[in-house]
């Protein structure tokens, strides 16, 4: 593994080329990057937000984060290998607008993969915590596995999260913990995806913390 990213996500200046999309406010109270919606859960899928990384990554990579969940109900996801469909790049301005609403990454004019963790936003996510992959374009699920975090009650972060994606094998763990391992032959939704960047998505009233974000190349 050679790391090829860093980014403690400490204070203001770490978010420097970062794009939030969506009505969102990032602060960093404890040192780490908080993330919330400014708008009101009333408002549906116009209250989520996303905040993307600049950075482009390689096909194989292994990605990790820490995470504090905050604030519940809610949900997260990281989108990865998130790039246009057609190969440009994620901010190409050619590409349709993004404001948050979760369509416009799922069957918009971008391909991603999205590992949605921390699902705490429904009754029926609650009573069963599970963590799902999917592909698009096209909101395909392709894998699902089980979610070791705890309720924000009984939260003592940080969590790491790691996600790791080599030769089309993807898999996800939580402080070393697998939830699901899943390989993209082609099958499902196209060729596997390669590249393009990753972002950070809630929804609202989700409030979580991030940080010490690396990238490292397999």
């Amino acid at each position: 593994m050679t790391e090829i990213y860093r980014n403690p996500l400490a204070g203001p200046d770490d978010l420097a080329g970062f794009r939030l999309e969506g009505d969102g406010a990032t602060t960093f109270p404890m040192g780490r990057m908080r993330l919330e919606s400014l708008r009101p859960p009333a408002d549906g899928q116009a209250a989520n937000v996303v905040l993307w990384c600049p950075e482009d990554l390689p096909a194989d990579v292994r990605i990790e984060w820490d995470f504090w969940p905050v604030r519940e109900p809610g949900l997260c996801i990281m989108f990865f290998h998130a790039r246009g469909r057609g190969g440009e790049d994620l901010f190409d301005p050619g590409l349709a607008p993004r404001s948050g609403p979760y369509e416009q990454y799922h069957h918009g004019d971008i391909d991603a993969y999205h590992v949605s963790y921390f699902r705490r936003m429904w009754a029926s996510e609650r009573a069963l915590h599970t963590c799902n992959l999917r592909k698009s374009h096209g909101f395909h699920l392709v894998a699902q596995g089980a979610d070791p975090l705890p309720a924000v009650l009984d939260a003592d972060g940080p969590y790491a999260m790691r996600l790791d994606v080599e030769g089309g094998v993807i898999t996800f763990s939580v402080n070393d913990v697998v939830s699901f391992r899943w390989t993209d032959d082609g099958s499902t939704g196209g060729p596997a995806l390669v590249g393009g960047k990753i972002g950070f998505r809630q929804m609202a009233p989700m409030i979580g913390e991030y940080a010490n974000l690396r990238v490292s190349r397999h």
